[in-house]
């Protein structure tokens, strides 16, 4: 209550973007403030060590909460409202539901726009996504013109699915009190700061999402699972990212929001996450440590060079027969950023095996997370594990986690299972005559 008591009495900030010769600003009581943001409201203490300044949110659940735990942290917040989407059922057509959206928006604001925790609003996010009525924007030019009537301290942000240029003209012509066009842009990010002016967007803009390729750009096995990149290949996506098409863009590019700090079950338990479910950070926390600060980090990250299954990369399309034995080799070590940095003992690996997900969906939505297949190995040597295929055929993948202190890193490989007389494991390797007490010859 005292945290409450103390954020009700400060003052809010005073945010507003303004133009400085040729270039965008956003202004917090006077003074530049770029964003160094992060999508989540978890692990706050690390966002602040790693050098974040500012958090977003999707939706306005436990608002009040997350603003002032971001007040006590010296946190700013993208407070973010879930205009409904058209894919998930709403009808902008309905009069009554529409007005009914944008009067619970506007109580929204009435509450929280004096928090001094608000740097700014976000009216809806990818609401473009698999759209066809454009009375979406109304909608949000409704919420967005009661902000500039009765909040003067806040700017108005709204987030679409990539960049297109029929969505700007859309927010230009029917939402123009827009302040910032807010990007979400993965394997695609490169485009946005050489086609937003093209697109006709002359105002600023952020990425409000970003990170590694994803899960609809990856390349597939034959069997079309998405092949995803190792926390290793992420680190480095992440660094490069930032600093080719963030950070480079003085002109209009104000920040990001890096996704997704925290975890979350999309596609496999890991592709997006820059934490695992148990809670652990892994190495592209590192690499924003880096970019955000400039400095190297305190201590050694674990990492993975290579991973393969009976000699196969995932990309060769990993075929194995049911209940078959096989082998995989994993490379992996730690990276060292300073002398200073000796490392703690050794790191130590965890395997696992899931299913293949079949809740898979689009846009973010909630996914079941896949099943998990226990019993299926046995250890043999450092970097070296053999396992038992699963007897049911389908798709699977097996996922190699590699912990040092409270980091991790990560990889993993789809295979599929096939029965034992089927054509399509011809070339995999057999073990035949391996003898191993956990395993048995079926």
């Amino acid at each position: 209550m005292l945290l409450l008591a103390g954020a009700l009495n400060a003052q809010p900030a005073k945010v507003m973007v303004v133009k400085q010769g040729d270039n965008w600003r956003l202004m917090k009581n006077g003074y530049p403030y770029y964003i160094k943001g992060a999508g989540g409201t978890v692990h706050l203490d690390l966002l602040v060590e790693c050098g974040g300044n500012t958090i977003r949110t999707w939706g306005v659940d436990d608002a009040q909460k997350i603003l002032d735990e971001a007040h006590s942290k010296g946190l700013m917040v993208m407070l973010g409202m879930w205009v409904q989407h058209e894919r998930h059922g709403f009808d902008y057509d309905n009069n009554l539901a529409v007005q009914k959206q944008i009067r619970y928006f506007k109580s929204i604001v009435d509450q929280f726009k004096n928090h001094p925790a608000l740097l700014m609003w976000g009216i809806g996010n990818e609401v473009d996504l698999f759209y066809q009525n454009t009375k979406v924007w109304h909608s949000i030019q409704a919420i967005a013109k009661y902000i500039h009537e009765t909040d003067p301290n806040h700017p108005t942000c709204t987030v679409t699915a990539g960049l297109d240029s029929l969505e700007v003209q859309h927010i230009k012509e029917k939402a123009p009190d827009i302040d910032i066009y807010g990007v979400n842009t993965y394997g695609d990010i490169a485009g946005v700061p050489k086609n937003i002016k093209r697109f006709g967007w002359e105002g600023p803009y952020m990425i409000t999402e970003w990170g590694p390729n994803g899960h609809w750009e990856s390349p597939v096995t034959p069997w079309n699972a998405a092949i995803e990149q190792s926390s290793s290949e992420k680190a480095m996506v992440y660094g490069e990212r930032y600093q080719k098409y963030i950070q480079s863009d003085s002109q209009q590019c104000i920040g990001s929001y890096v996704f997704l700090w925290g975890q979350k079950q999309e596609y496999t338990l890991t592709w997006y996450g820059l934490f695992t479910k148990d809670n652990m950070a892994t190495e592209a926390v590192d690499r924003l440590y880096q970019v955000w600060t400039g400095k190297p980090p305190k201590t050694p990250t674990p990492t993975i060079y290579r991973m393969l299954i009976n000699n196969k990369a995932a990309s060769e399309g990993i075929v194995l027969d049911a209940g078959s034995v096989n082998a995989v080799s994993l490379h992996a070590g730690l990276i060292h950023y300073t002398e200073t940095a000796a490392p703690d003992g050794g790191y130590k690996v965890v395997w696992k095996m899931l299913a293949e997900s079949d809740d898979k969906k689009a846009g973010g939505d909630m996914e079941n997370e896949a099943a998990e297949i226990t019993h299926f190995m046995k250890k043999e040597g450092a970097g070296t594990m053999h396992f038992k295929a699963p007897r049911q055929p389908g798709g699977y993948r097996l996922f190699a986690m590699v912990y040092y202190q409270n980091k991790v890193a990560y990889n993993n490989i789809p295979f599929k299972v096939v029965a034992a007389s089927s054509d399509d494991n011809k070339g995999a390797v057999k073990f035949k005559k391996f003898n191993m007490e956990s395993f048995s010859e079926q």
